[in-house]
């Protein structure tokens, strides 16, 4: 490192040339002053050997402390069409990578932690999007009725449809058509009962053989499947409409698995009813799994058709239909009613499923919360439930327009859940109008957020490198240090066990402020380590693996009662998209117990649903000891 004396003589004798070298030079002198990371705290960028650097998309902390980094085909059309699928398993205590075998494109999939410290990824790519002009092929929904009543019928992918002008499409995916669905009405005396049979019918994705404006239809009409014969024939058919050279949108993925952390694989369990692309999945109280939205296997967003996941048989069973925009932020709150804060992260009309409410599963009903500032700007916003849990506080922060606006916003605000009139209150704005922001729940009880763009996927340069704390308690920022690199589309951040926060991904569109250079994914990760961190001691915690049942003391031996002032319990993140539904702050009440420290977990699942959470005890100065892995049953 230069000193001051040799910076200042260097400026001197080389003028203005030397003047941004000797400003880069001074801030990494500062910025690594012990007094400033006390202040401020300290990034560090993680040294990844190059054949784990992947587009990180999701990421998920587990039980065992390593973080789980899904690319799936990465945003990658190259990679899909080779199927070259991948996942990374890091470990950031030893910094050590693994490669883990991916059965699909998991990109833009779901993901829950599940009551055993598994991890639920359901959904994924079943096909990419085209832009008009790099459409070859017309394309659109068939529609595959069935009439016999006997038996249901699968065709597989490549089957061929026929319409009367001899035009012919192809399936792109296998379709199971159910049955036929047969009545008879009672007979009576002077007639015989009467036979009714309604043809049952599925949707797929079919393209032209041909190529080109030959393959286009624009009339509706009736299409024999190629290779039937006979009563076959007669029974089996499709029905389409249009089928065009238009756009195409993403297609996703029935598909879905848990991944075992111990064993460090993804096992297969029965798929969803509906393709999803861009679903959000929120865990219940009773550790059922709610998965809804996304874009189904047409490319189109599925219209309020929801399903919960039972982890203890591995199946799927329909969900109460409600509509939401693709990723929605939705939070388990009290009494088990699950709370949509209005952020989501793109796909879906401007009018229709942006009002935040609570929503209570059971009965699906819907109550709006009112008052949000810039309602029309919730889409790519973080939204958080605000430390601790208990309080029934949920925090929106930044946000932009609709689709591919420019507009952004600095816009915070604070939804109190517990009151009798749940309405969302102005909170301080951000220091810059802010999309994609990450948003992290630290164990002192405060937020830390960072990176995001002020316009659509960092166009126009427009990455911000700031971050900042929120504290509840004051309803104020503070500055914290700079990230070095730019975050803002695919980006995600999450607290690890030690109390430091990764940060990881990033997919621009553009490396320039006159976007004429196209962007490149963030592969590098950062890791933050916050003011806390750098303080002389730390609270003294083992760090388990423990177990504990709802309702129940908790004693944590060998650990200094004096040293505790406060214990949380946190739920670990599954972040994409800037949604992270699962990170939660459970406040515990630490007290001495036959020289240990004693916790009470609360009895309460919609408060701590079961599963794998990290406990961390912090001193009066809000210095946290590293987390203990507690099992909430």
């Amino acid at each position: 490192m230069l000193g001051v004396g040799a910076v200042l003589a260097l400026v001197a004798a080389n003028g203005p040339a030397a003047t941004g070298f000797a400003e880069r030079a001074w801030h990494a002198y500062t910025i690594n002053q012990e007094s400033y990371k006390a202040r401020y705290g300290h990034w560090d960028v993680v040294d990844v050997p190059g054949r784990f650097r992947i587009n990180a998309i999701h990421a998920a902390l587990l039980r065992t402390g390593k973080v789980l980094l899904i690319a799936g085909s990465g945003n990658d059309e190259k990679n899909f069409r080779a199927g070259t699928f991948q996942s990374v398993l890091w470990d950031p205590v030893r910094n050590t990578f693994k490669e883990i075998p991916t059965p699909k494109d998991m990109f833009c999939a779901g993901h829950a932690q599940l009551p055993d410290g598994r991890l639920l990824v359901a959904g994924g790519t079943a096909r990419y999007e085209k832009l008009t002009g790099d459409v070859r092929r017309a394309g659109g929904a068939m529609l595959v009725k069935n009439e016999n009543p006997d038996a249901p019928r699968t065709l597989p992918a490549g089957t061929v449809f026929v319409g009367s002008t001899g035009k012919a499409y192809r399936s792109q995916l296998p379709v199971l058509v159910p049955r036929a669905q047969k009545s008879v009405t009672d007979a009576s005396d002077d007639e015989p009962g009467k036979v009714t049979v309604t043809a049952a019918q599925a949707r797929v994705y079919v393209e032209a053989v041909t190529e080109g404006e030959k393959g286009i239809t624009n009339t509706a009409d009736q299409y024999r499947i190629k290779g039937l014969t006979g009563g076959d024939a007669q029974d089996l058919y499709g029905l389409a409409a249009k089928l065009g050279l238009d756009k195409k949108d993403f297609q996703g993925l029935r598909d879905a698995y848990e991944f075992d952390p111990l064993a460090e694989r993804y096992v297969p369990v029965d798929p969803m009813a509906e393709a999803r692309w861009y679903p959000t999945l929120v865990t219940l109280e009773d550790g059922r799994v709610l998965t809804v939205s996304g874009l189904d296997d047409m490319g189109e967003i599925i219209p309020g058709k929801n399903e919960i996941y039972d982890p203890r048989t591995r199946t799927w069973s329909p969900g109460p239909e409600r509509y939401f925009p693709t990723y929605p932020a939705l939070f388990l709150t009290a009494g088990g009613r699950l709370f949509y804060s209005g952020s989501n992260a793109g796909y879906g009309p401007a009018d229709k499923g942006r009002t935040p409410g609570l929503w209570n599963v059971d009965t699906n009903t819907f109550v709006p919360v009112p008052g949000l500032e810039d309602p029309d700007m919730t889409e790519t916003s973080a939204s958080v439930l605000l430390p601790p849990a208990q309080d029934r506080k949920v925090m929106i922060l930044g946000g932009g327009g609709v689709g591919e606006s420019h507009q952004s916003t600095r816009r915070t605000a604070v939804a109190d859940l517990g009151a009798p009139a749940p309405r969302w209150a102005p909170g301080p704005d951000l220091p810059e109008a802010t999309r994609y922001l990450n948003a992290v729940l630290t164990p002192d009880d405060r937020v830390f957020t960072t990176g995001g763009s002020r316009d659509y996927r960092g166009k126009h340069g427009s990455d911000i490198l700031r971050a900042q704390f929120y504290d509840p308690r004051t309803r104020a920022f503070t500055t914290a240090a700079a990230p070095t690199v730019g975050r803002d589309y695919h980006a995600e951040a999450l607290l690890l066990p030690d109390g430091r926060i990764a940060v990881l991904g990033s997919n621009p569109l553009f490396a320039d402020e006159d976007d004429t250079r196209m962007g490149e994914f963030e592969k590098r990760i950062e890791v933050y380590t916050p003011p806390y961190l750098f303080r002389a001691r730390r609270p003294a915690l083992r760090t388990g693996p423990l177990e504990a049942a709802r309702g129940t003391t908790l004693v944590l031996p060998g650990t200094d009662a004096r040293q505790a002032a406060t214990a949380r319990l946190m739920r670990p993140s599954a972040v994409t998209h800037a949604t992270d539904v699962e990170q939660r702050s459970v406040a515990l009440t630490p007290r001495a117990q036959g020289g240990a420290v004693a916790v009470r977990i609360p009895e309460d699942p919609s408060l701590v649903p079961g599963g794998w959470y990290m406990l961390f005890l912090t001193d009066r100065a809000g210095t946290p000891s590293k987390a203990a892995w507690v099992h909430v049953r």
